[in-house]
């Protein structure tokens, strides 16, 4: 705020200071009552007001011209009114240009056309707010302008805003971090960089540097400019300055060799402009550009622009050069006027200026103020402009609420040879493409999103590589690496007599990493910590952030909290937290046999041996004599086939079909339970146990037991922070010699009862000890190990690149072997009850082999059944007598017969069986044959 009101008594002193030097040179009204013009009156004047010597203003000039002569030409625009252009220079000076300004609005201008300098604007603008005459400025772009501080103020080109988005848009594009501003230190060239710096924040990229010159500087000082930005990180030049001097930029930059491969210079419009109006193209100007990237205001090939070409070419033989896209927009903004003009006085407006009563003529006082008159209609053409709509050479002429030109669009543009090419566009609502903006306007409704894309670029030193965009700085100073001086497990990192100065693991993977890098990285090694004990390494992180250092090299974890800060390379190791405890060896007892399986397990398979040797014997028992004999004899084989079985030993052979189909699947069952306890009974006999009885992070929170933490770690804020525990429990641990003492005391001799740490130091700790602790449940945290650089550093991203390379091609490998080989040890204990098998492995098994019996027993008791019906009641008798002798009047029918019967039945041999059966049938037929032949000789 007090910004802004800084700026505006700074202007309301400038015009004060021009009101007390202009002496009007005619008072063209009287000082009292306001003069009324007719309703339809026979001319109207319009100002334009630009610096005649410019590149622009020798384009601009021209065109109004030619515009004005059109409109008056024109019968549909202002019927029976004359248009009156009344041109003043500005003469590239913004005091001249405000003393022009108030001059050309004494002769009672319904608008002005203008001006160029955006530095005039702003001053000419608290001018027209008063007296009500709207500013039509073709060439004014800066940003600022479009506050609501300046009503009266229509911009008929595009606002920088718009072009600096482009810029920005263009960096993400090919993928750079960091630019340099190399501007005109005025309103358009401060306020258009700063715009920039906020579109850029925005993609995650910066202003590196600002490098400001002011206006009309000479050589010297542009020569001491950019022998400064050179030293600098960032090859990235953004360049924003006036057309008409902005080549001396790239006349100095030549000089000094910043044109050649490596650098990137993007120029805004004002290099277009320039290069437009050059008619034909100079050749030793077009050498200095050769590579440069730059905008130009889109303007759509319609037939409107071409009959403008066609009507400059004949201008141009009068001695005019050739035309800009300010051309185009000066044209347009004439058009702008009359249209409105004529709308606004078909709708019943009246053109006529009344005296301000603030600006009143004294006696002490030789400025006729009475002559500086307010438009009356003024307010209400204002709104007649701003609501107008209709295409013209320049494109679509419409005004969004903010005042600004609907579509602003840029052409991208490649300086090559003699000429340059259009490699791309730009718009606010397309980004960058290959295709004309206008084309896509319709399309947006249905793309969600596009992928910017443009032609391939001719850089300086005609490479079409894209330049990374920055090097190390020419200024003698190497990369500052900070490394951590530890003073435990220095296999990763430690301090070293020899060159560099450090030496490890993390320190051979990071030369690696250097030395795939295309350019060289001059760096210097710098040990952090006292070498008492090892250093914070979130304070580590700190000092790089606060640029104390350029990098952090070393066995640096990854955390969220860091990488707010600092910016790290794709991880060259992985790392987690895990929990390690000291482990025993479990002495073997006399019934360590039966700890394979569980209780339930051994129950169920014992169970279902004998339910195996009943089944086969019942199908086995009516056919094979070897399950027959006494009760006795019957009962001892089934135990002996039973569990002889387990041994695959059994001497009993299987006869039958289904007491075969369910012995192969029972022997299946017995195969995998034979392994599997033979291999549970291995691991259970060389075992090892913890000796204490935390099992992982989880009861390792709930105790109340002393945790060992490495001094430094980022383990202890974890802990603290994350997981809730006591920062009394915690016990710091500088050594290795400390992990394996408070290890091995435990917490009732004043050790602790587990260690936290991260993965890669418990495996040397682990590999070092010969495996006497182990680690105890899962790896609680996923982490990784990288280098840390500043903020946005593309240093990162290229080790990144090179760290993937690295694991690719097996050298990251090769450097773990060489620093971390050791013996290996088995990250998780075998823990007694894990390895015991339980009935939940194997009853699957158990139910296919019961369904097997369950099937066989059915097909065997139906076919039982089967023959038993087979006997009919009329011999049964004999039949009976057979089985059992026993006196007639005991004898009863097979349809009544006991259940011993049925028993004694089956209890009969298969072949007996089938010999009775076979009786059976053949007496069946005997006693029908004689019943048949009474029959026949019988009397009729």
């Amino acid at each position: 705020m007090e910004a802004f009101l800084t700026h505006v008594c700074k202007t309301r002193t400038l015009l004060t200071l021009i009101l007390c030097i202009w002496v009007p040179m005619e008072v063209m009204a009287q000082t009292g009552n306001a003069t009324v013009s007719s309703k339809r009156p026979s001319s109207l004047n319009i100002g334009a007001l630009f610096t005649f010597d410019s590149a622009i203003g020798r384009s601009v000039g021209p065109a109004i011209l030619a515009a004005i002569e059109e409109v008056n030409s024109d019968s549909s625009v202002l019927e029976g009114t004359k248009l009156n252009i009344i041109f003043h220079d500005t003469n590239c000076s913004g005091f001249l240009g405000t003393v022009e300004a108030l001059q050309l609005i004494e002769n009672d201008v319904v608008a002005a056309i203008g001006p160029q300098s955006s530095g005039i604007a702003h001053v000419i603008s608290h001018v027209v707010n008063e007296l009500h005459v709207p500013l039509l400025s073709f060439g004014a772009t800066d940003p600022s302008l479009a506050a609501l501080q300046y009503p009266y103020f229509v911009r008929t080109t595009q606002s920088d805003y718009f072009q600096m988005y482009a810029i920005a848009d263009m960096v993400e594009y090919f993928g750079w971090r960091e630019v340099i501003a190399i501007f005109v230190d005025d309103d358009c060239g401060r306020n258009g960089i700063s715009v920039l710096g906020d579109a850029l924040a925005k993609k995650r990229s910066k202003i590196a540097y600002k490098a400001a010159f002011s206006p009309g500087a000479p050589l010297s000082d542009i020569n001491d400019l950019l022998v400064g930005v050179n030293l600098m990180e960032s090859r990235v030049y953004i360049v924003h300055v006036n057309p008409d001097s902005g080549l001396s930029v790239f006349s100095v930059a030549k000089d000094l060799g910043m044109m050649t491969s490596g650098y990137v210079w993007i120029a805004t419009d004002w290099l277009p402009t320039n290069l437009d109006s050059l008619v034909p193209p100079d050749p030793d100007k077009m050498n200095l550009l050769q590579g440069v990237v730059a905008l130009r205001h889109h303007s759509p090939d319609t037939d409107l622009k071409k009959s403008f070409a066609s009507k400059w070419s004949k201008l141009k033989h009068e001695g005019s050069s050739g035309f800009n896209s300010y051309a185009l927009y000066a044209y347009d903004s004439v058009w702008l006027a009359a249209r409105a003009l004529d709308v606004f006085l078909n709708e019943g407006g009246t053109v006529s200026f009344s005296s301000d009563p603030k600006l009143k003529d004294t006696n002490r006082s030789a400025l006729h103020l009475a002559s500086l008159r307010i438009f009356d209609g003024g307010q209400r053409y204002l709104q007649t402009l701003l609501k107008m709509n209709f295409t013209g050479v320049s494109g679509q002429l419409q005004f969004d609420l903010e005042k600004n030109l609907i579509h602003p669009a840029y052409d991208v543009l490649n300086i090559g040879g003699t000429g340059f090419r259009k490699i791309g566009y730009w718009s606010n609502s397309t980004g960058l493409s290959t295709t004309e903006p206008e084309t896509l306007y319709g399309k947006l409704s249905n793309t969600s999103i596009r992928t910017p894309h443009l032609y391939s670029v001719i850089w300086p030193g005609e490479t079409i590589a894209t330049p990374r965009g920055w090097v190390f700085p020419n200024n003698g100073k190497p990369l500052r690496i900070a490394v951590p001086e530890r003073v435990s497990y220095k296999d990763f990192v430690s301090k070293d007599k020899s060159p560099p100065g450090v030496r490890g693991y993390c320190i051979d993977v990071f030369e690696a990493a250097i030395n795939l890098l295309p350019y060289p990285v001059p760096r210097t090694y710098m040990l952090y910590g006292g070498g008492k004990r090892n250093p914070q390494y979130n304070d580590l992180v700190s000092q790089v952030a606060l640029n104390n250092f350029d990098a952090a090299v070393g066995d640096v974890t990854i955390t969220t909290n860091r990488t707010r800060m600092v910016d790290f390379t794709q991880p060259y190791m992985e790392s987690g937290l895990v929990v390690v405890v000291p482990v025993k060896q479990v002495k073997s007892n006399p019934w360590a046999f039966l700890k394979p399986f569980t209780i339930e397990m051994w129950m169920v398979t014992g169970a279902f041996f004998l339910f195996v040797g009943v089944v086969v014997w019942i199908l086995e028992h009516r056919i094979n004599q070897e399950f027959r004999g006494s009760p006795r004899q019957q009962l001892m084989t089934i135990f002996w086939f039973s569990f002889s079985t387990m041994f695959f030993s059994h001497r009993e052979n299987t006869v039958s079909t289904l007491g075969r189909l369910v012995l192969i699947i029972w022997l299946f069952v017995v195969l995998i339970i034979n392994s599997s306890y033979t291999a549970s009974l291995t691991s259970i006999l060389t075992v090892q146990q913890l000796s204490s009885r935390i099992e992982g992070i989880d009861s390792l929170i709930s105790s109340n037991d002393p945790i060992g933490v490495q001094d430094g770690s980022f383990a202890w804020k974890y802990l603290v922070n994350e997981l809730n525990i006591a920062e009394s429990r915690l016990v710091t641990l500088k050594t290795m010699e400390d992990y394996i003492k408070t290890l091995q005391d435990g917490p009732k001799r004043g050790g602790v009862a587990a260690i936290v740490d991260e993965l890669p130091y418990i495996e040397l700790f682990m590999s070092a000890t010969k495996c006497a602790f182990r680690t105890v449940g899962q790896e609680f945290t996923k982490s990784g190990w990288g280098f840390a650089f500043q903020r946005d550093s593309p240093l990162a991203v290229d080790l990144s690149t090179a760290i993937l390379q690295l694991s690719e091609n097996g050298d990251l490998q090769k450097i773990h072997n060489k620093w971390l080989r050791g013996s290996e040890c088995s990250m998780q204990l075998n823990e007694m009850d894990a390895d015991r098998l339980s009935l939940t492995s194997f009853w699957g098994l158990f139910l296919i082999c019961g369904i097997a019996c369950f099937i066989a027993l059915s097909v065997f008791f139906c076919r039982i059944f089967l023959q038993y019906r087979r006997f009919s009641p009329e011999n049964v008798e004999g039949d009976v007598e057979e089985i059992e002798p026993a006196p007639r009047s005991s004898r009863r029918s097979l349809r009544t017969t006991s259940f011993k019967d049925l028993m004694d039945f089956v209890d009969k041999k298969e072949v007996e069986i089938k010999h009775m059966l076979k009786r059976k049938s053949s007496d069946n037929k005997q006693e029908a044959s004689p019943s048949s032949d009474g029959k026949s000789h019988s009397p009729s």
